[in-house]
């Protein structure tokens, strides 16, 4: 399991959430088999969402990251609990560039420099929060960034990073998120963009072997820093057969009277843990019949 940490400084002006989330990104590779440029963004993603979903009000709330640029992955997808808990959707896994001139990852070519950044909160209302930005690098912190900036008016900076082995296995992944709160001054900006500037790339420190608690410290360095609440995460989906039953009876009668004549029995995989729910054709009657009993 990966952890992640909330800490705030002394006189609450500014807060850091960090995060180790090596081993959820890990078990992401492991599930939809990614090249290495799309472990790296779909890592970075989860990262950000895991992050996020901790500055929730309720465990039971989730957020969902969504980005849709005009690079060759396609679409990526990351959904948080409110403990942290994440799971991934890559809509193409394999995607292999030219590495960048510095010899990293080019995840800005993967990902798009073109396109936007969706930021869906549920947090049990009516209907869900809804936030929309465009992408500004498609190295997916700067983005994250600038939905802040952009939709909720909070300074942040975010740092995210993946550190991907030769064999493509995940060797290190995790990231901070700082943000000012209300009444900092320009000495406190000042002296929070000095702290960054010194912070080692995010995927350096966690390989290592900093806690998420040394690197929010040190993104706080001198203010003092106080722990909030830590947290253990990790890869989690909650599909179940019954959720899926839910979404065929969403299909509505005509699309599963057509399903019972063609297949004896169809096969419905999670595509954020690759699951496979078997229904027959009797179990597709009486979903059938669920929907007119309504």
């Amino acid at each position: 399991m990966g952890k992640i940490v909330r800490t705030i400084s002394r006189d609450g002006m500014v807060m850091c959430c960090a995060v180790d989330s090596t081993d959820a990104v890990a078990r992401m590779e492991q599930i939809h088999k990614t090249s290495a440029v799309v472990t790296a963004a779909e890592g970075r993603l989860m990262t950000a969402a895991s992050i996020m979903g901790t500055m929730l009000k309720s465990a039971n709330d989730s957020v969902t990251l969504r980005v849709e640029g005009n690079g060759p992955v396609g679409m990526l997808i990351a959904v948080s609990d409110g403990s942290g808990n994440v799971k991934g959707y890559v809509g193409n896994p394999i995607v292999e560039i030219p590495l960048k001139p510095s010899g990293k990852l080019d995840v800005s070519g993967a990902v798009g420099e073109d396109g936007f950044l969706y930021v869906i909160k549920d947090m049990g209302m009516k209907e869900p929060y809804v936030g929309q930005v465009p992408i500004v690098s498609g190295e997916i912190a700067e983005d994250i960034t600038n939905y802040y900036a952009t939709s909720e008016q909070i300074p942040t900076v975010c740092g995210l990073g993946v550190l991907v082995n030769p064999d493509l296995t995940v060797s290190a992944a995790g990231g901070y998120l700082l943000q000012l709160l209300p009444g900092a001054d320009e000495e406190i900006i000042s002296h929070v963009e000095e702290n960054i500037k010194k912070l080692s790339p995010v995927s350096s420190m966690i390989s290592q072997g900093m806690t998420p608690q040394q690197i929010a410290f040190a993104a706080l360095d001198g203010f003092e820093p106080n722990v909030i609440d830590e947290y253990e995460m990790g890869y989690v989906c909650d599909c179940s057969r019954a959720r899926v039953e839910r979404a065929l009876i969403s299909l509505g009668q005509a699309e599963l009277k057509e399903i019972e004549k063609e297949e004896k029995t169809i096969e419905v995989g999670c595509q954020f843990c690759d699951k496979k729910y078997n229904f027959t054709q009797n179990d597709i009657r009486n979903l059938i019949k669920a929907i007119q009993n309504k």
